[in-house]
């Protein structure tokens, strides 16, 4: 998967600065691909999202899968986690950006 913002439109702001747009990041369809783990350790999100996606930088997508990541990336002991599937989730993050 490439970096989360490559859909993201460029806009120009009222001083003509470009930006890129926001972008909706949908809570992941489950997917019989997805792979759950019962943590035993305090986990990172972003330490599992390099182990499952060889990427640090897509912790969001296990955070939003399971709710967490607003304000830390620390996930709790004996947390159930679903780590969904990328190709499914690009698939997903492209549909809807791409319609916006």
């Amino acid at each position: 998967m490439s970096n989360r913002y490559s859909n993201a439109n460029i806009l120009n702001d009222a001083s003509g600065k470009r930006k890129q747009s926001t972008m909706i990041i949908p809570v992941p369809n489950p997917s019989l691909n997805d792979v759950y783990i019962q943590t035993s350790n305090i986990e990172r999100l972003d330490l599992l999202a390099f182990k499952f996606y060889g990427d640090s930088s897509m912790w969001y997508i296990i955070a939003t899968a399971n709710g967490l990541g607003k304000g830390s990336l620390i996930v709790p002991i004996n947390s159930r986690l679903r780590i969904p599937n990328m190709s499914n989730m690009q698939n997903q993050i492209e549909s809807i950006n791409l319609s916006r």
